[in-house]
């Protein structure tokens, strides 16, 4: 396939002038903006996250593919991630379906086991059950994308399910993806499972997440899959802008913001990563700057990594959504074409 590029998003709730919330109805809109100019600007992808909080609303990645099938005709859409462990498969499968209804062959999943505990007393389930929950559900959604006729059972349910149906059906399978933060088993896992593999990525180097891409790419040729059902994407965080230094500034005050706000709502001490400032430079993982720095740096990682598709997640710590906007807009503008270029695309 050819190398994709796009964005990502878990809402972003606009600040008030005293630095409170505004309305989480207004991060929605937002988002739905945001995926009207993206495929207005020749973006491939667009995906939507799950949190629950104040400043990242999005938690109901399903229903916004759903909105965003309804108000696109080419770019893809996916959910990025589903957390998977406290949601239920089969609901997660049949609304993706019907949008995939709507806009057939675009519609994906990542499927995660998220990255904090917060949904699992909002939904009241048990903590303890973190891996099991994950990878019984992950089985039965692999089963419900396979056939509309599912029999199976397994540890998330109290009854087994005897030749169910699920509908409505895609026309065509939709494209499912393991979700991992760079856990090492969850490689094996997407290989033993025959599906893609989605990095979520905070930091490192494009070496050390290039050693993820050969492990997957080593261990998948000893198999039998089909070489076309693999698949490495990366969702990272960057921001682009027209000046170099500007854009990484503006980015580095906002996700600063987003870390120390991020963590205060779901009761973790307010501590932001250190080195943010290095992350951003060459040799990190941060893809925030002007567009040519920013190809040249999504090329680098493809160089070794070589991966299918690249997302960024930009709208972050209240960034004023007029600067999400314009940074879309040299995403798709600017730097896709100097990706496509360089890869012959």
């Amino acid at each position: 396939m050819a190398f994709e590029l796009g964005v990502y998003s878990f809402g972003n709730t606009p600040r008030t002038a005293d630095g409170g919330h505004g309305p989480t109805a207004q991060a929605i809109r937002d988002v739905l903006e945001a995926v009207q100019l993206a495929e207005e600007v020749g973006l491939d992808f667009f995906g939507f996250g799950e949190h629950h909080t104040a400043s990242m609303p999005l938690s109901s990645p399903t229903a916004m593919v759903n909105l965003a099938a309804a108000s696109t005709e080419r770019i893809k859409l996916g959910t990025t991630v589903t957390v998977l462990s406290t949601d239920e498969p089969l609901r997660v499968f049949e609304q993706l379906a019907t949008a995939s209804a709507v806009a057939p062959g675009r519609i994906e999943a990542v499927a995660g086991r998220g990255s904090s505990a917060i949904t699992f007393s909002l939904f009241d389930l048990d903590e303890r059950d973190y891996d099991m929950l994950f990878a019984s559900k992950f089985d039965l959604l692999l089963a419900a994308n396979a056939s509309a006729r599912v029999t199976w059972d397994g540890p998330h349910r109290r009854r087994p399910l005897e030749d169910a149906l699920i509908v409505p059906r895609p026309e065509q399978p939709l494209r499912i993806w393991l979700g991992t933060g760079g856990n090492p088993g969850s490689v094996g896992r997407a290989v033993e499972l025959g599906v893609p593999m989605f990095l979520g990525i905070l930091g490192g180097t494009p070496e050390h997440w290039a050693r993820y891409g050969h492990a997957y790419r080593d261990a998948w040729a000893q198999t039998e899959h089909p070489a076309e059902n693999a698949g490495i994407a990366v969702a990272v965080h960057g921001f682009v802008g027209p000046d170099n230094r500007a854009a990484k500034a503006t980015y580095l005050e906002h996700e600063l913001r987003m870390f120390a706000t991020g963590s205060a709502e779901i009761g973790r001490p307010g501590m932001a990563p250190t080195g943010r400032e290095a992350a951003m430079e060459p040799g990190g993982m941060v893809f925030a700057g002007g567009p040519d720095e920013v190809a040249d740096r999504i090329l680098h990682l493809h160089q070794l990594l070589g991966h299918d598709r690249q997302i960024l997640q930009m709208d972050v710590g209240g960034l004023p959504h007029a600067d999400f906007l314009r940074s879309i807009e040299l995403l798709g503008t600017e730097v896709l074409p100097q990706v496509r270029k360089e890869l012959g695309e």
